[in-house]
């Protein structure tokens, strides 16, 4: 019983350290990483490109808060629908 504990305490130990030295490896991979990134970006830079913005021959709807006019007219035409069929479904449902 005594030689287990002693293999799971060898276990644990090399779990722990193997997990210290790739936590290690991996942090100072990241710093080597940002730090070549950072000379390198500095040395040379990304270029600006300048587009001229596109222009459109057609017409387009006035567009009011994001939602055009004519979709706004079909959500309202659809509760309206709705509403009417709603209610006369429950008016029906009250008199049964």
């Amino acid at each position: 019983m005594e030689h287990l504990n002693q293999l799971f305490v060898e276990a644990g130990t090399l779990m722990l350290a193997g997990m210290i030295f790739v936590f290690t490896f991996l942090s100072l991979m990241i710093i080597f990483i940002n730090v070549v990134l950072t000379r390198l970006a500095v040395k040379f830079p990304d270029k600006v490109i300048q587009t001229k913005p596109v222009r459109s021959n057609q017409k387009t709807t006035q567009i009011v808060d994001g939602i055009s006019p004519k979709v706004v007219a079909a959500i309202t035409s659809a509760v309206a629908q709705y509403r009417k069929q709603h209610n006369q479904n429950s008016s029906t449902n009250i008199i049964k």
